[in-house]
């Protein structure tokens, strides 16, 4: 193959970063065949974020060097480190602060935020900031996040962010060390998930296992696989990120799968706005999250996994790393588990700002070294998924939902929720409520309850709507409140739970400029790949806005029912459900919250 190098030599810095993390270059190049060179291709997106914490941006020379090590075309090479909201190809200063103004963020204050601290770009400090899409922190709204690059890079992320706090940052400081979990959730007694959250050492092995920590990984070697699939399966667990797929049944379509090896991938990549319970679960309960995807392999045949965490949470990747190493050296990774002759180990991988890559088969892409673009599908990842092998993929909150079934069995599981949906839900309520955060409650708990838990709206102030399911979600009106949070309820009222999103809004608060944000976001966040979407985002962006301005092309009925025919090609024609959702929340407030003047 004619590679065609770029010319470009790297920096000295930008060679060491890359030689840290592939080891020194070979002797002889390649050293033993280009494919089995090649098979290290999976190593591109982490040797980017290499160069990029060495040096701040991918030069030229660096991104050559890199696809060089590799051996990946400079094209395709440029084409993955471009596709990344958090890697930059253009020369940046050493320290940058993304300041979120997505829809939690200006509810809270971001624009205000914004203006404070003047023109967009380089500072004084010789540093520069950027607005940046959700970040995860929405319960502290306004959200921000510092990565500083050299020899000692940081990364840092905080919540109830001002000029001040922002400045400090500016100036490559952390402005604050991070803080132990707070649940606002009083009443611990129903916690099932969040049960350690603010209780356990998040960096202690020790402390996890007095509260109860491997003891689900136990009885799992004791039931064997089939025990385990069965209990899940009994438990009638679905999937918490939005789809709602049977746990048990995936599991077992990967455990009956011919085809070796198996992988097992943790979708940690939750970029859907408003939504922030599986970093609280990783930050604050990171050995769960091993001993689940321990488990999770053992059932599913996987002696590897791979957990895909979203690059805009940096203290959830240090701390799960720091878990990793732990139960490594305790015997809870490895070739041998606890003693029990299983093989499991696995890799974390960091995204780099792509909310695609939350879809399961762009993140297989993103693992392997590719643009993280949507596949087709079938084949279903059971059958032909991360390297083209046969994967179970799950969210964090599915994954530790699991020890749960374990632990307490299958029946106490099931008894939980509505027919339905069983279990405990987490549900990421932020906005304009007076006690935002996560909360734990049984399906089938009322919205308004779960509203009422959080404090509900400020004294003074009426609530307006809530947005459920978050960006990709559905608007609900205050006469719908009373509506049972189960997964067939809120397909009942038009709906969904989505991935826990309670985004709620009081009075103050003009919803229009809130759904420009939702449709520049879908229009940033495309990736582009297929016609419906990468077309459709852009026109239905332009539509939103016409209206906001109160300036519509023809009639505003008109205009609604160009809105609708372009949300329903979207919904028809797109290869994944970034363009097939792109327009729900949007449709659903014009058609619910009369945001609108009728047409003459």
């Amino acid at each position: 193959m004619d590679l065609h190098p770029i010319q470009a030599r790297p920096t000295d810095a930008e060679r060491e970063a890359v030689d840290r993390l592939l080891g020194p270059p070979p002797a002889s190049d390649p050293p033993a065949g280009l494919r089995d060179a090649q098979s290290r291709r999976h190593l591109l997106l982490p040797a980017l974020h290499a160069v990029q914490s060495r040096a701040g941006w991918i030069s030229p020379g660096g991104l050559g060097y890199v696809c060089a090590r590799l051996h990946v075309p400079p094209a395709e090479g440029y084409g993955v480190a471009s596709f990344y909201a958090l890697l930059s190809l253009e020369e940046q200063p050493p320290a940058v602060v993304h300041v979120c103004d997505d829809i939690a963020c200006k509810a809270a204050g971001a624009d205000a935020l914004i203006a404070a601290l003047g023109p967009e770009g380089k500072t004084g400090h010789g540093s520069a900031w950027h607005r940046s899409p959700c970040l995860g922190l929405c319960e502290q709204a306004p959200a921000a996040m510092l990565v500083a690059s050299g020899e000692h890079p940081l990364e840092c992320s905080w919540g109830h962010a001002t000029a001040e706090n922002v400045n400090v940052a500016l100036c490559y400081k952390a402005p604050f060390a991070p803080a132990r979990m707070a649940l606002p959730q009083t009443d611990r007694s129903g916690l099932r998930l969040l049960r350690r959250v603010g209780i356990v050492d998040p960096g202690s092995l020790d402390d996890y296992r007095a509260h109860g920590g491997y003891e689900a990984l136990r009885r799992a070697f004791d039931l064997g696989p089939s025990g385990v699939i069965r209990e899940v399966t009994e438990s009638k667990l679905v999937g918490r990120g939005g789809a709602a797929f049977p746990t048990g049944r995936k599991w077992d379509a990967v455990a009956r799968a011919t085809v070796r090896p198996h992988y097992l991938v943790c979708n940690a990549d939750e970029s859907e706005p408003g939504t922030f319970k599986d970093r609280v679960l990783m930050e604050d309960d990171p050995f769960a999250l091993i001993e689940a995807m321990t488990l999770a392999g053992f059932a599913t045949g996987s002696e590897k996994g791979f957990l895909y965490i979203r690059g805009e949470y940096p203290l959830a990747a240090a701390r799960l790393a720091h878990a990793a190493e732990r139960a490594r050296e305790r015997g809870l990774l490895g070739d041998d588990v606890m003693g029990r002759g299983v093989r499991f180990d696995l890799e974390i991988r960091r995204g780099a700002g792509a909310y695609i890559c939350g879809e399961e088969t762009a993140l297989f892409n993103s693992i392997e070294g590719f643009r993280g673009e949507p596949r087709n599908k079938p084949p279903f990842p059971v059958e032909v998924g991360l390297f083209g092998k046969p994967t179970c993929v799950n969210n964090v909150e599915t994954l530790v939902s699991t020890l749960d079934v374990l632990s307490a069995g299958s029946a106490a599981y099931a008894a939980l929720g509505s027919a339905g949906s069983s279990g405990t839900k987490l549900f990421c309520v932020s906005g304009q409520v007076q006690r935002p955060g996560v909360y734990e409650v049984p399906f089938g708990t009322r919205l308004d309850a779960l509203i009422a838990l959080a404090g509900g709206v400020r004294e003074g102030r009426r609530l307006q709507t809530v947005l459920l399911g978050g960006a990709a979600g559905s608007f609900v009106r205050p006469d719908e409140l009373a509506t049972p949070l189960t997964f067939e309820d809120m397909r009942r009222i038009g709906a969904t739970l989505g991935s826990g999103v309670v985004l709620v809004f009081d009075d103050s608060t003009a919803i229009l400029p809130v759904l420009a944000r939702i449709a520049a976001f879908f229009r940033d966040e495309s990736c582009g790949q297929c016609v419906p979407c990468r077309v459709g985002t852009v026109r239905q962006e332009e539509l939103v806005s016409r209206l906001v301005r109160g300036r519509p092309l023809g009639s505003v009925a008109t205009e609604r029912q160009l809105l609708g025919e372009l949300g329903q090609v979207m919904r028809d024609a797109s290869i994944c459900g970034l363009g097939q959702t792109a327009s729900s929340a949007i449709t659903s407030a014009l058609d619910k919250l009369a945001l609108l003047p009728e047409a003459p």
